[in-house]
């Protein structure tokens, strides 16, 4: 039986295919103005017998596959992240457009967990905001911020006002690597706040697109005083989570 998962998210789609709980195939795409088109686009010419959706587009496909099978994104995740570390007690993970923290018991059952996804604050969206702001590339953002010399507190979380705050910061001369800095701070306390409110303890694998930036795993390990795991491929853990259940489900 060869199972998909596909994860639909605000800012990306990712298709994860297994076959006997091995993975054969991955695929990335962008979201767009119209993820069923783009959903579509990703499958084109992946075979698989049965497919599963998460992410915040999960019901729209669906309503447009009838054959599919739906499950939530905490427990995409949470299966994606315990088949990558078996050990694992808490998730943290950071996407385009929402966070989210998660607890595990020892079994991988999902105890208790907190999403922000109201708000652009604390999420990838943010960073690449204020990345633009200072004229630093998404893959540069990270480096920047670890390469400055001390700490910038930067006050507000609200992506307007902190590009407020960033533009009268620049206008003063302070040093962009510092202002960076102080940013990638501010959504890791954002972060580890949500993490120590559904009292996460024990290994914390940190997952999603923002995992890929250095900084941000970095200040969050150094926050917890632990270190943080991340999956190879960060973003692709709901889609991996979907196409196991989907699998055990045979």
């Amino acid at each position: 039986m060869i199972c998909a998962g596909i994860d639909i998210g605000s800012r990306s789609i990712e298709l994860v295919v297994v076959e006997n709980k091995k993975v054969i195939e991955t695929r990335q795409t962008d979201t767009g103005f119209d993820p069923i088109s783009q959903a579509k686009k990703v499958m084109d010419g992946v075979k698989f017998d049965k497919i599963m959706a998460t992410g915040y587009g999960r019901n729209l496909f669906e309503v447009a596959f009838e054959d599919a099978s739906t499950v939530t994104e905490i427990k995409a995740h949470a299966a994606g992240v315990r088949l990558e570390f078996p050990e694992a007690l808490a998730i943290l993970d950071i996407g385009g457009q929402d966070s989210k923290s998660i607890r595990l018991n020892e079994q991988g059952r999902v105890v208790k967990f907190e999403m922000n996804d109201r708000c652009a604050a604390g999420t990838g969206k943010f960073l690449e905001i204020m990345a633009q702001n200072l004229g630093f590339s998404l893959d540069e953002f990270g480096p920047a911020a670890l390469a400055a010399q001390k700490d910038l507190q930067i006050n507000s979380m609200c992506t307007v006002f902190a590009e407020s705050e960033v533009t009268s910061l620049i206008a003063k001369g302070q040093d962009r690597q510092e202002i960076a800095r102080g940013l990638h701070l501010s959504v890791v306390k954002r972060a580890v706040g949500m993490l120590n409110r559904v009292g996460a303890q024990g290994p914390v694998v940190f997952s999603g697109g923002v995992a890929q930036n250095p900084c941000m795993v970095q200040m969050v390990a150094d926050a917890l005083e632990k270190e943080v795991l991340v999956p190879n491929h960060p973003q692709m853990m709901g889609a991996l989570g979907a196409a196991m259940i989907m699998a055990e489900k045979q």
